[in-house]
């Protein structure tokens, strides 16, 4: 090689190198978020005797009436929703990485939610799971009040029945007003 040719190639190098970083962008959550301990990593209730599982998932309540949890009946939910002072809830029972944040897909009958989420340690959990909240008094709650499918990067999709408990804790929790800090608002589209 000789010097006209490394030349160009030098001055290559110390162009890509000297490049600056992206800034970091504000993701819309807040910085003083609550976090609230569930009861979620119990298993869900098991059929008695007799009776045919299906091996169907199943919506089920948890003790208190402020919390209900989806997924296969004797194993760990999938997904889970809760009323924390007027405040919806949502976990989404998938390993996420420490500091991670995305948008919760959701798609109801009538309307379309983005949900912010963000990686949280969840006491009786291991590791961090994908968790958001919104406002039960919000139109964008209605999504969760029949049947929808949810969609998380690297968690899949997760499609879900309506559910009588679930439109009792969200219409509870609905009647209750919010306190403390408020959540990131989602960003809805009907």
């Amino acid at each position: 090689m000789t010097a006209r040719s490394i030349a160009p190639a030098v001055l290559l190098l110390l162009a890509a190198c000297s490049s600056k970083a992206p800034a970091p962008q504000d993701s819309g959550t807040p910085l003083n978020a609550v976090r609230v301990a569930l009861p979620e990593s119990q298993p869900l209730p098991v059929a008695g005797e007799g009776e045919p599982l299906g091996g169907k998932p199943l919506w089920a309540g948890a003790p208190g009436g402020d919390s209900v949890r989806f997924g296969q009946p004797g194993a760990g939910p999938d997904l889970s929703l809760a009323c924390r002072q007027g405040v919806l809830v949502v976990t989404r029972h998938v390993p996420a990485e420490v500091g991670a944040q995305a948008l919760f897909a959701l798609q109801g009958r009538k309307r379309i939610v983005r949900l912010a989420v963000d990686a949280t340690a969840v006491p009786g959990s291991r590791g961090y799971l994908w968790q958001g909240s919104l406002p039960a008094g919000d139109p964008a709650s209605e999504v969760f009040e029949g049947p929808f499918t949810g969609t998380l990067p690297d968690a899949g999709k997760i499609s879900v029945p309506g559910s009588d408990l679930v439109r009792a804790l969200i219409r509870r929790c609905g009647a209750r007003p919010a306190t403390g800090a408020a959540p990131a608002a989602p960003q809805a589209q009907e």
